[in-house]
């Protein structure tokens, strides 16, 4: 990563095309807004449909193909997984599991869906490609899958959280894995487990909404020295809710702020 320009990232989650709770209009927001902000790479972190049913593919398809970004990476949520809605995923978006690699950073994308389940799993037969392609040490090392590694405040009773979390986030540490991108529960959070950070994303463009939440996804700033989290509401200003000082490779200091009323989610 040069000292120039930060990389941009642009994490959106759950767009849920197809229900009844998918507000166009959000959507249309978020699409201008991320074409007029021209990140670096946007990750799109699961549920693109509401029930896995070609029709709504193909209207995430169109979401997606608006958003005029040179790296993309697309995956699945437990919502895809329904009605064989990996077939049409794969037709449609490619791999349901893929890699990106831009400006110094590495992106390892995995599908933590499974079919006709809301839980999620990684599973250990991808312990060691993650360690494989996590070798460099000069890279900034990031993982991205739909289901979140930890229970996130304010959603009520934890009943899905990925099933071999505790094994991935020892081997997402082991190998120097620097952020990991989430979503599915529709609750925007950011953590600092040790040397990590874990940044959940809220649902884009829907009203599926827990609590006192609002539609919305994050942009990942990424500088020489260091990470920020932003918080962003389609129509409404960024809002900085996580920024921490990358000292030394494997050392950082973490600033976390939470505004009066945002408990629940950073």
């Amino acid at each position: 990563m040069d000292s120039g320009s930060p990389v941009v990232i642009a994490q959106i989650s759950d767009l849920h095309c197809g229900s009844q709770y998918h507000i166009p209009s959000l959507a249309t927001r978020v699409v201008d807004e991320i074409n007029e902000l021209a990140p670096d790479a946007l990750i799109v972190t699961g549920d693109l449909t509401d029930m896995g049913f070609r029709q709504e593919f193909k209207v995430a398809r169109r979401l997606v193909s608006r958003m005029e970004v040179e790296n993309v990476m697309v995956l699945p949520g437990n919502h895809d997984a329904r009605n064989v809605g990996e077939v049409h995923f794969e037709e449609l978006f490619g791999a349901r599991s893929s890699e990106l690699r831009f400006r110094g950073v590495r992106v390892l994308g995995i599908d933590s869906s499974e079919p006709d389940l809301d839980g999620g799993r990684v599973g250990r037969e991808r312990y060691r490609w993650i360690e494989e392609r996590f070798s460099d040490p000069d890279e900034f090392k990031m993982v991205a899958l739909h289901h979140h590694l930890l229970p996130v405040p304010g959603t009520g009773r934890e009943r899905n959280i990925v099933y071999d979390a505790g094994d991935m986030l020892r081997v997402l540490n082991s190998s120097g894995c620097d952020m990991v991108l989430c979503g599915h529960k529709h609750v925007p959070h950011v953590w600092r487990l040790e040397e990590m950070v874990i940044a959940n994303a809220g649902t884009a463009c829907t009203h599926r909404l827990r609590g006192m939440t609002r539609a919305s996804y994050n942009i990942i700033e990424l500088h020489r020295d260091r990470v920020r989290v932003i918080l962003k509401h389609p129509f409404d200003e960024p809002e900085v809710v996580a920024d921490f000082e990358r000292q030394l490779k494997r050392e950082c200091t973490w600033r976390q702020r939470e505004e009066p009323g945002e408990g629940e989610g950073a």
